[in-house]
């Protein structure tokens, strides 16, 4: 367990170049804080996933193990699974060859600088780098061909390098680029976005802007809306910036860094525009839910299978990475957001708990990566322990 806290007064920082853009007007009251916090890693053992709490009737089992950070996932209709590790660059095919839910084949298939978030549409394999966009054709056996590049000019990445893509509901590819910074004015229009692409590497639109890093997203299953998990701003206390369930719009913005979580002002960065704080928060749009701050959404998908009962039914699936700016831990977690009949979000609550050990010091797993598998159960990356989950309801297989 490693902790400190920093308090950093605003009439302090003019002194610091590096933060020259997050330092307020002169004589506006501001004060910077936080806790750094990391809980001691222990190994997943047997017996401590055996411990996790479930829903009844669920179950969570390691699908595969031993991979080396695990981050994003993407399937195959056979059961193939490839997981990128954005830190060694590659991609590796995980498979469940005698489908007992417990994966036997492990090989590495790609590898390139930065390579991080997937998307599969038919035989092809789209994959994103920093300021890349790959494509490969997904062989009979599960190799991949060469990465063709489609995509060699997306934004520097500064602070948040993890770019993730899906295929919407249209056909078209879907793109976070995160923000440069921890709060900032953006000079490239395109950081702090959802970018539409062409799968032919033809060209590129901005769809919505004025989101800090919204790594989970996907669409709902009936009314095929558009929702999204929003990282908070650092450094402001424990209990903010919390994080942001957003319904992402065609051409709107949402704030950051000027209107953050569910309307406050942050005076460290007022609106580029010239616009009053109310002038411009009127023209953006506030997140729906709000979520425990520093909690660090990483996978979201929704519940499209027929696996779970039926209340589950087009509901959406968090995982909650794990908090380092705050005194107490936050997130460590798989979570539920309840779904009304007319697809709004009405609701957060726990789905997986028990990550987080010894009174919150330790803890054995830093959920990332979400998918759906064919059959309904879920599939869930830990980049710590290098651990793929699955999470079903019913009898265990095997």
């Amino acid at each position: 367990m490693r902790s400190f806290s920093i308090l950093l007064a605003a009439a302090l920082l003019p002194v610091l170049p590096s933060a020259a853009q997050n330092v307020p007007p002169p004589a506006t009251p501001f004060q910077m804080q936080g806790n750094i916090y990391l809980p001691n890693k222990l190994p997943a053992t047997d017996a401590r996933v055996a411990a996790l709490k479930v829903p009844a009737g669920f179950t969570i089992t390691k699908f595969a193990e031993g991979l080396d950070m695990p981050r994003m996932l993407a399937m195959m209709p056979n059961g193939d699974v490839y997981v990128s590790n954005r830190v060694k660059g590659t991609i590796m095919l995980v498979r469940d060859a005698n489908h007992d839910g417990k994966a036997e084949v492990m090989r590495q298939v790609a590898q390139k600088p930065h390579l991080h978030g997937l998307a599969l549409q038919g035989n092809k394999l789209y994959i994103s780098a920093i300021r890349e966009v790959y494509v490969a054709d997904v062989r009979p056996d599960g190799s991949l061909s060469e990465l063709k590049e489609l995509y060699h000019d997306l934004p520097d990445a500064g602070q948040h390098a993890n770019r993730v893509l899906h295929f919407g509901p249209d056909g078209e590819l879907y793109l976070s680029v995160g923000s440069t910074c921890n709060a900032c004015d953006e000079d490239n229009p395109e950081n702090a976005t959802i970018i539409r692409l062409k799968t032919d590497g033809s060209g590129r639109e901005v769809v919505a802007h004025g989101l800090r890093n919204t790594i989970g997203f996907d669409w709902h299953p009936l009314t095929k809306e558009l929702f999204g998990m929003d990282h908070g701003i650092d450094w402001l206390g424990d209990e903010d910036q919390m994080e942001e369930l957003n319904q992402i719009k065609p051409g709107a913005g949402y704030g950051w860094p000027s209107i953050i979580a569910d309307g406050k002002h942050y005076p460290a960065n007022k609106p580029k525009s010239g616009e009053s704080y109310e002038a411009f928060d009127a023209k953006n749009v506030r997140p729906l839910l709000v979520y425990k701050a520093h909690s660090a959404p990483l996978g979201l998908v929704f519940n499209k299978g027929t696996q779970f009962p039926k209340e589950y039914q087009n509901d959406a699936f968090v995982t909650m990475h794990g908090s380092w700016n705050r005194a107490q831990p936050s997130g460590y977690k798989l979570v539920r957001i309840h779904f009304n009949a007319q697809g709004q979000p009405e609701k957060f609550e726990d789905f997986i708990t028990g990550f987080l050990v010894d009174n919150d010091k330790s803890e054995f797993g830093r959920p990332c990566g979400l998918i759906q598998a064919p059959d309904g159960s879920l599939l869930m990356g830990d980049d710590d322990n290098g651990v793929i989950y699955r999470i079903a309801y019913g009898k265990k297989k095997g």
